[in-house]
């Protein structure tokens, strides 16, 4: 009775402070993540710092964190990773700048490996690029951001079975993509 009683006889204004203080710590625990889950499919520290306002943005404007249920990481990582896909969709759809290439890329080992890689990263974002976004999304979960099948299963209401079927038809069209940019390339 009493977080109903809270509730009930709460202002507006304690409404929101109370949201709020939700958001900083959805914020306090997450970011981290949230702005590497960015980083790895944009490739680039500024894009990702944008993604990340723009997660915590529409968390705010909603002011619904309900809707996440019991694994909020997870929640905001796959907003994340779709933000982060719409973003080099749309620069890859208006032709205004091409993908952009890592930022920060190791300085130790040849400058031919460390070219080759990103090179491989740039082609791996734009063969990402031509999957659905189910599957692209499913793919970033598990390869980029590590997720189990059965958690990316949990995350998006399906069966395990399922995450292996998409992962593995993911797989198969990236590598296809992959010979196509490397001869593309050559």
């Amino acid at each position: 009775m009493g977080d109903l009683a809270i509730t009930l006889f709460d202002s507006p204004e304690a409404g929101a402070k109370r949201a709020q203080h939700d958001i900083d710590a959805l914020f306090n625990a997450h970011h981290r993540q949230i702005f590497r889950a960015a980083y790895r499919v944009t490739g680039s520290l500024q894009d990702a710092e944008d993604i990340l306002q723009l997660v915590f943005l529409k968390l705010l404007a909603d002011r619904e964190t309900s809707a996440f249920g019991d694994d909020p990481a997870a929640w905001l990582c796959r907003i994340a990773i779709n933000a982060s896909l719409d973003l080099l969709r749309a620069r890859v759809r208006n032709r205004h700048e091409s993908l952009i290439e890592d930022e920060h890329i190791a300085t130790h080992g040849h400058a031919e490996t460390t070219a080759r890689q990103a090179e491989l990263r740039q082609g791996l974002r734009k063969a990402m690029l031509t999957l659905d976004g189910m599957t692209a999304e499913v793919f970033a979960l598990r390869y980029l951001e590590d997720f189990s099948n059965a958690d990316i299963a949990k995350i998006l209401n399906t069966s395990s079975n399922s995450v292996g079927v998409t992962l593995h038809r993911a797989r198969t069209r990236l590598q296809e993509n992959l010979i196509e940019f490397e001869g593309d390339s050559q």
